[in-house]
């Protein structure tokens, strides 16, 4: 009974470890160079450029980050790092020029968009239409 208890207590620790690990690959940091970060976003935020960056969100984006952008899309769940929730001031409170760069370039589950999203206009409307997504 006695082992029994300590293989449970071990499981639990060693959960816990786990855990501690994946919030810790979360917040793992993402320098974006200061060129890039400083660049500024040359289409207007209209109705026609957020319209055109919900299409290209709903078709390449929210099948991780969700259709409000809260990081819970059909394929979240088989990820190594959740997605995080665009909502967040953490996300909102980045440069448009550092979001460009993210999604251009990508890392780890987070892929490059530089072929899925050739024309850097588009990516700046998704960039518009992920601003809608403040609380």
């Amino acid at each position: 009974m006695k082992s029994k208890l300590l293989l449970a207590v071990a499981v639990i620790a060693l959960g816990s470890v786990g855990l501690a690990f994946t919030a810790v690959q979360q917040t793992k940091p993402w320098p974006v160079p200061d060129k890039d970060a400083k660049a500024v976003n040359p289409v207007k935020s209209n109705a026609e450029s957020i319209a055109a960056g919900k299409a290209l969100y709903t078709q390449h984006c929210s099948s991780c980050h969700g259709k409000k952008g809260l990081g819970d899309g059909s394929k979240a769940a088989q990820l190594k790092t959740q997605p995080e929730d665009m909502s967040q001031s953490k996300l909102q409170s980045q440069s448009d020029g550092s979001l460009f760069y993210k999604i251009s370039a990508g890392r780890d589950d987070m892929p490059s968009f530089k072929k899925k999203i050739p024309d850097a206009e588009d990516v700046w409307s998704v960039i518009n239409y992920v601003r809608t997504f403040k609380k």
